[in-house]
């Protein structure tokens, strides 16, 4: 069977769905009525809060902080949502923000032990104990500290590089903000 006119189509099913929702949200960017300034200061703040490991409050802290910066809180949102296609690769990005975390933390610099996984067992995993181990873990300064550091230093080049994207792309296809009604 041929499809879209006599090329066979090579995209599956799901991956094409993911295609189209990548592109129903850049077409919602494209049609803000704001300033190039404030979309790409909404999308720079979405893409910063997306790299953070605060899993459940990013949306809701890039909204605060887009509403104080008076940038798109829609962009933001937008934005910190594009982000967690990521997670797939979420314990590969975790990883490489916790090395470069603790590499900056430790003097002289090196790189965390390596993980064994041998003493990482499945049916363990969700037990109370393993749950209450990981969460001291997270907040102790040899483990959560690194991580968000890590984090920290990634997420300001990504921020950044978004920003000057997003700005040229939105200053060439500017639409005027609406006029409140009066």
């Amino acid at each position: 069977m041929l499809e879209n006119g006599g090329f066979r189509c090579l995209v599956s099913t799901p991956v094409k769905k993911l295609l189209d929702y990548f592109a129903s949200l850049w077409r919602r960017l494209l049609e803000l009525r704001d300033t190039p300034h404030a979309i790409a200061g909404g999308v720079a703040i979405g893409v910063f809060f997306g790299f953070m490991p605060l899993l459940g409050v990013k949306t809701l802290l890039s909204l605060g902080v887009a509403w104080l910066t008076r940038c798109s809180k829609i962009a933001a949102v937008i934005a910190v949502s594009l982000h967690d296609v990521l997670w797939p690769a979420l314990p590969i990005l975790l990883r490489a923000q916790y090395d470069i975390g603790y590499w900056i933390l430790s003097n002289p610099h090196q790189l965390p032990p390596k993980i064994v996984m041998h003493e990482v067992k499945l049916h363990t995993l969700f037990h109370v104990e393993t749950i209450v181990k990981t969460v001291k873990w997270l907040f102790s300064y040899h483990g959560g500290f690194p991580l968000l550091l890590g984090a920290f230093v990634m997420a300001i080049p990504a921020a950044l590089i978004a920003y000057v994207i997003t700005y040229g792309i939105m200053r060439k296809r500017h639409l005027p903000p609406l006029r409140p009604s009066s």
